[in-house]
């Protein structure tokens, strides 16, 4: 996290996801002054039958929601693929696309969802995020961090691995700019007791902070660390 220069990739399913999952990692690194992309895999709001000015919001509010980190339209990416429907689309036609963004941006961190998440495409995302930066000679991603998503990681399968966290980074100096960044997204953020509650999120990030000994911090899943 200290280290100079990185380029850094996000892969979500969802715009929303990035903001509950990694918000504060990618404010640090923005702090840093590190470069960042992200891509988002679907519009996380048509398989409500909502309407095209409802999706539109849903975009618009994203692109408010990044600038907080400093990312101009150019630094994401809307594939466009159909909402909780991803298992409906070839594996291969969205390596091939997360491929393509990748050898223009050459990142060496990367981000993404954690592979046995309940939501189907937060388990695409993971697949096609890692499968597009195997481990071959010429691949810049040097480590993978999976991320937790309130109201999907905690109910992933049980009888599968669950989210056993091994990599923390304290947000204590953004929490506050995370949880800003949240409130834009209104639409889907619910009142407690449920998961994507303001609270609940700063709940876990109390918890997450406590296991390193600070007050907030995001809990990752080392997908792999490549020296």
């Amino acid at each position: 996290m200290t280290e100079a220069n990185n380029s850094v990739l996000v892969v979500a399913a969802h715009p929303d996801d990035e903001a509950i999952g990694c918000f504060g990692t990618l404010l640090k690194h923005h702090k840093f002054g590190d470069k960042i992309n992200i891509i988002f895999l679907t519009d996380g709001v048509s398989s409500r039958g909502t309407s095209e000015k409802l999706k539109a919001e849903r975009k618009k509010n994203c692109l408010k929601v990044l600038r907080i980190i400093g990312l101009k339209n150019k630094n994401v990416f809307f594939l466009d693929y159909p909402d909780n429907m991803m298992d409906t689309v070839p594996l291969l036609d969205v390596v091939k696309d997360i491929e393509k963004i990748k050898q223009k941006i050459k990142p060496n961190i990367l981000y993404t969802h954690f592979s046995n998440d309940l939501n189907i495409d937060h388990r695409v995302a993971y697949q096609a995020a890692v499968t597009a930066s195997r481990p071959t000679t010429n691949e810049t991603v040097k480590k993978i961090f999976c991320f937790e998503v309130l109201s999907s990681t905690e109910w992933s399968d049980k009888n599968k691995q669950i989210f056993s966290p091994n990599y923390f980074v304290d947000i204590s100096k953004f929490i506050h700019k995370k949880l800003k960044a949240l409130k834009i997204y209104d639409k889907e953020i619910k009142k407690s007791p449920n998961a994507r509650s303001l609270e609940n999120i700063k709940n876990l990030a109390s918890i997450r902070g406590s296991a390193i000994g600070t007050y907030h911090a995001e809990a990752f899943f080392i997908e792999r660390i490549q020296k």
